[in-house]
């Protein structure tokens, strides 16, 4: 028997003024005369960003959502070199534990997708240190969550600089210059364009690092290699994690967008996958990356609720019928 349990990416089409992702770009940062009201007015930012977050988190659990992505965007400017000495986590730090301690409370999954510019696997040296401090940020915002940071943050395995092997291998050498902290953090996923499945298993599984099974990615990209042959490999990357296996679910937005995600999630997809892992795992995490964000989970719900395959538990899970 296997329960699965929906996740939804970041934003509520529900909320109103509830944006987690307000931001201020360098260029307005000069633009203020008074440098420490500029950093005033960051921080101000930065802690509407968390009450927003809060929002969404009470959210869920009024609809029974026990599975939510943050977004990476809550501070701005964290990381930018004019602000190297900017404490920027003490002004927020009651309103970032209440956030981790709401989610602790009731139980809910959260997690973060670091950006594109997360690159291990970088040429540019310059490129690697600043993904360590990117991830470092992460890291210091789950800790402030008071959250165990173990898996916390899904990223690509980067760029494949028309040289896929060699990609691959630097990879690995540079996985050698991130803190173990930080290599305990990261989850891996496939990608729609360079890195197959079979690719991203291969660092998995010299890496020790689970594998978060992107099914629309692999549709658009996958060399003719079916993704059921490495089903039960994809769940052995998931043996010494304390979270159930977690994958991504999104639709194509048409045949000739195949890799754009589409408003919804169609149902029939969705199954076809979930019947052949049904009984593999005794729990699968599924995050929505549908461009209705949650309204997208109720949809999904709506039609889940229909289906004589399944018994449904709330507003996010269900369990697959044997």
């Amino acid at each position: 028997m296997t329960m699965v349990r929906l996740g939804y990416v970041a934003m509520s089409t529900e909320l109103e003024n509830a944006s987690p992702s307000q931001t201020m770009t360098f260029a307005q940062f000069q633009k203020i005369d008074n440098r420490e009201a500029a950093i005033r007015k960051l921080e101000k930012i930065a802690r509407s960003n968390l009450e927003n977050t809060l929002r969404h988190l009470k959210h869920n659990a009024a609809s029974a959502i026990h599975f939510y992505r943050l977004t990476s965007r809550l501070i701005p400017l964290a990381n930018h070199e004019e602000l190297h000495d900017w404490d920027y986590l003490t002004p927020i730090a009651d309103v970032l534990s209440e956030v981790g301690e709401f989610a602790n409370k009731h139980n809910m999954r959260i997690d973060f997708h670091p950006d594109h510019f997360v690159l291990i696997n970088a040429k540019d040296k310059d490129v690697v240190k600043n993904t360590i401090k990117t991830l470092q940020l992460h890291f210091r915002l789950l800790e402030g969550m008071h959250t165990d940071t173990t898996h916390r943050c899904v990223i690509h395995v980067g760029g494949e600089y028309k040289e896929k092997e060699q990609s691959l291998e630097r990879f690995i050498t540079n996985w050698m210059v991130i803190p173990s902290h930080l290599q305990r953090m990261i989850m891996l996923e496939n990608d729609d364009v360079s890195f197959t499945l079979a690719d991203t298993l291969y660092l998995c599984e010299k890496l020790g690092v689970p594998l978060v099974f992107d099914y629309h990615h692999h549709l658009a990209n996958h060399n003719k290699r079916e993704w059921e042959r490495e089903w039960n490999r994809v769940v052995q990357t998931w043996k010494d994690s304390p979270h159930p296996v977690k994958m991504h679910i999104s639709s194509p937005k048409s045949t000739q967008k195949f890799r754009h995600h589409a408003d919804y999630v169609d149902t029939n997809m969705f199954f076809d996958f979930l019947h052949t892992i049904k009984g593999s795992v005794k729990q699968i995490d599924c995050m929505i990356e549908a461009k209705k964000k949650d309204a997208a989970l109720f949809h999904l719900m709506e039609d889940i609720q229909q289906r004589a395959d399944v018994e449904v538990i709330d507003g996010s899970r269900f369990v697959l019928k044997e």
